[in-house]
């Protein structure tokens, strides 16, 4: 019994360990099961997050361009307030050296100095024999040669602290020359620098021409638009009538961007653009270009610290590509003229564009986003090309008539011939009391010509307004279409302020003899004559 009680014990053991064993190996099962299904979970949870993640990074990629457009469009529309709140002139003393050279700083292991050595350390060093090692005769003499070999050890060490020592002087010396020389340079520099800016500044204030030029156009170019202007640009200028002749170069259509806003459309994971409506991009095209014309013109008007400015011209140009026949062009889509009187009349911050530069008599494309040009009020290289000076060598003098030196009755026939060869049908009239020359013309086009007065006054002065007012009678005495009063001078502000909103064209001297050559083929001159 008992031996069969210890085998059944055995065996109950036995099964006992078995079933611990199934139940250990079932729960290490279980637990690898949810290991595996908290992976899977953990995966899952990984994975939507990571899409939640791209989500949240797309919508916000939508937000961002967005703000974009917003800000793009906004920079756009605020070109004419946005320099209201500017000064935009240029003070001289601005353009002078300001920065001061830098003091001289060599590095910290230049600038301190290493005291140099002392002997007391190297003999300190020597061990001094005792009592018991003086008993040995040998022992003072090693005492001497420790002492000595002491002593060249303090000697080499002074040597190479002095040669150290040289050695730094040396290089810091080397680094004030080099500091010297640069600092010379830049003086000099900078005094030639504030120099050109103060001859700049007295040349401008004398009114030359071409410091008023460098000036304005320095004015314009520092002028901040939105990324996409060309800003690209000439100045002239007529010191006769204080007119300014700026010509400024547009953005195409393109600037706007064609897309109003965005939209993430996670279904289909694409970003959606909403284009923007033509109409819009033509109405804000216009904006555009009636902004940039008066902002032009209020700029240069307000920073005229010289009051050199009477008159400003503007022609502004688009460079693009004409789609009927793939040639560049460069039509004119706003071309303005107006005084200094009439544009401070203005409260830019309160007008309508479009109605203000019409009210001004400008010469407004009417639809500036397909390219439809007008014509401008004065071409630039009329202005550009001024009058001769007496330089000229006497070879000259043939070939380049004066047109000061001819007769009325040859003036006459000059003026004559030349709107002939522009392509009017020209008659003379009897010769005017004043040596000027009246031509009855006939634009022979359909519905844009008709009947031109033209006269011609040699004047040695400024045009008055007079004389515009005697063409316009005179126009309106012989029913002409369109009257065009040439002059040897220039003209006031008056003149140009009359001239405005009625078909008068105002030609000066150097418009003159930019017409005599290019249409005539003849090289003139005006020379006034000395009193």
């Amino acid at each position: 019994m008992g031996r069969r009680s210890g085998f059944g014990g055995f065996i109950a053991a036995a099964a006992r360990d078995q079933r611990q064993a199934e139940a250990a190996h079932r729960r290490q099962i279980r637990e690898y099961e949810r290991s595996l299904r908290q992976a899977e979970r953990n995966r899952i949870l990984s994975e939507k997050e990571a899409r939640q993640r791209y989500v949240e990074e797309r919508i916000q990629e939508v937000e961002d361009r967005n703000a974009e457009l917003v800000d793009q469009i906004g920079q756009l529309r605020s070109i004419l307030p946005q320099t209201l709140t500017l000064d935009d002139s240029i003070s001289f003393e601005s353009l002078r050296v300001q920065e001061e050279f830098p003091a001289f700083t060599p590095p910290v292991t230049l600038t301190g100095t290493i005291p140099p050595p002392t002997v007391e350390p190297f003999i300190a060093a020597v061990k001094f024999p005792n009592w018991f090692q003086r008993l040995f005769p040998s022992t003072d003499a090693k005492h001497q040669r420790a002492l000595a070999d002491a002593k060249e050890k303090y000697q080499a060490a002074f040597d190479q602290h002095n040669a150290l020592e040289t050695q730094r002087k040396a290089q810091l010396e080397a680094l004030h020359l080099r500091y010297e020389k640069d600092r010379e340079a830049f003086l000099l520099k900078a005094r030639q620098r504030n120099s050109e800016v103060e001859q700049f500044k007295q040349r401008y204030y004398a009114a030359e021409v071409q410091a008023i030029i460098a000036y304005n156009t320095m004015v314009l170019e520092r002028s901040q638009y939105p990324d996409g202007f060309p800003q690209i640009l000439r100045v002239a200028y007529s010191s006769e009538s204080k007119e300014l002749v700026i010509e400024y170069e547009l953005p195409t259509p393109d600037i706007i961007p064609s897309v109003l806003s965005c939209k993430y459309v996670k279904a289909r994971d694409t970003i959606e653009e909403k284009p923007r409506k033509q109409t819009e991009i033509k109405d804000l095209y216009q904006d555009i270009v009636a902004a940039t014309a008066l902002r032009t013109i209020h700029e240069v008007f307000e920073a005229d610290k010289g009051k050199h400015l009477g008159v400003v011209t503007l022609n502004e140009f688009v460079r693009t590509v004409d789609p009927t026949t793939g040639r560049d062009i460069r039509p004119c889509l706003v071309s303005v003229r107006v005084t200094r009187d009439r544009f401070d009349e203005l409260d830019l911050s309160r007008i309508d564009k479009r109605s203000c530069l019409r009210n001004l008599g400008a010469q407004v494309s009417a639809r500036p986003d397909e390219r439809v040009a007008v014509k401008p009020l004065i071409e630039f290289d009329m202005v550009d090309k001024r009058f001769v000076d007496g330089s000229d060598v006497m070879g000259e003098l043939e070939s380049r008539p004066n047109l000061m030196d001819l007769t009325p009755v040859e003036f006459e026939n000059l003026i004559g011939n030349l709107f002939s060869k522009m392509g009017l049908e020209t008659r003379q009239t009897q010769l005017s009391r004043d040596g000027g020359v009246d031509v009855v013309a006939f634009d022979k086009r359909a519905i844009l010509g008709g009947k031109v007065v033209i006269q011609a006054k040699r004047y040695r002065n400024t045009v008055g307004v007079s004389a515009v007012r005697d063409l316009y009678g005179t126009m309106m005495n012989e029913g002409a279409n369109k009257g065009i009063l040439v002059s040897t001078a220039g003209y006031g502000a008056a003149a140009f302020n009359f001239a405005t909103d009625k078909p008068i064209e105002l030609i000066d001297g150097g418009g003159l003899l930019y017409l005599l050559e290019h249409h005539a083929g003849l090289q003139a001159r005006i020379i006034m004559p000395e009193d």
